[in-house]
């Protein structure tokens, strides 16, 4: 992600704000990297507190062999009555990597987690969020954002300038990632972890169960993979290698 630059003084960006940057997008990719292996171990989405493969998937992704359904055992009751639960065993060797994954992924979401965490005090403390995230009275009329959207579909994009000189659509397409994809990304990641939810079972029902917390974490991860991708394109349209040294050395285009 371009974090902006929070210096009043210079429209570069900060040695600070260039490393955390770094960092942050390093931890981005290793988590999507582990986020898809995880997932590939059962590649089903619920809603409520509990689900598995004998369940109704709210939906399923066919990313990996265990997407199959047909190769199970006969099905088995607990107990005599209709409601009792069910056992099955599977006839097929499943996908089975996510235990490097799992500890992977943990390891990378603190790598985003405090570099993160630091850039949103500061972001507050210093003004930056009101300075150059928050849209001017100006560009809310329908007429400029009209024009901006348009821009957009075109792929008109301006030069980059080094910092953080946004239009329209950037400051909300941050102001969404900073404010609510990201938190909700680690919202919902601690709301997976039983020794978290065992101390703040409020987690759980603040998402409605385990489940649905798994579900939503999924499409907060699609969302930014998109901006990820929209991003790269940004970049690329307003000058890479411009952009890139900005980004990594602190120059000005």
């Amino acid at each position: 992600m371009s974090d902006p630059d929070i210096n009043t003084d210079d429209t570069r960006h900060t040695r600070w704000v260039r490393i955390s940057h770094w960092i942050v997008a390093a931890s981005f990719l290793t988590l999507a990297v582990s986020g898809l292996v995880i997932l590939m171990a059962h590649p089903r989405l619920y809603w409520g507190e509990v689900g598995n493969d004998l369940t109704p998937a709210l939906i399923e992704l066919p990313i990996s062999r265990n997407f199959q359904h047909d190769g199970w055992s006969e099905r088995e009751r607990f107990f005599s009555d209709a409601n009792s639960p069910v056992t099955s065993s599977r006839t097929y060797e499943i996908f089975n990597q996510n235990g490097w994954a799992r500890s992977l992924h943990f390891l990378a979401a603190w790598l985003l987690v405090v570099p993160g965490a630091l850039y949103f005090l500061a972001g507050i403390f210093t003004g930056h969020f009101w300075r150059h995230l928050v849209p001017r009275r100006d560009e809310l009329n329908l007429r400029a954002i009209g024009q901006e959207v348009h821009k957009h579909l075109r792929l008109l994009i301006r030069a980059g300038t080094g910092g953080p000189q946004y239009g329209l659509l950037q400051k909300c397409a941050y102001g969404l990632v900073v404010f609510v994809a990201f938190p909700l990304a680690v919202l919902t990641g601690l709301a997976m972890s039983p020794a978290i939810t065992a101390a703040y079972p409020m987690l759980l029902d603040l998402f409605g169960g385990y489940q649905s917390a798994r579900t939503i974490h999924f499409f907060d991860w699609v969302f930014l993979m998109m901006f990820l991708l929209i991003h790269v394109v940004m970049i690329i349209k307003s000058g890479f290698k411009r952009q890139i040294r900005a980004m990594t050395f602190g120059e000005r285009p």
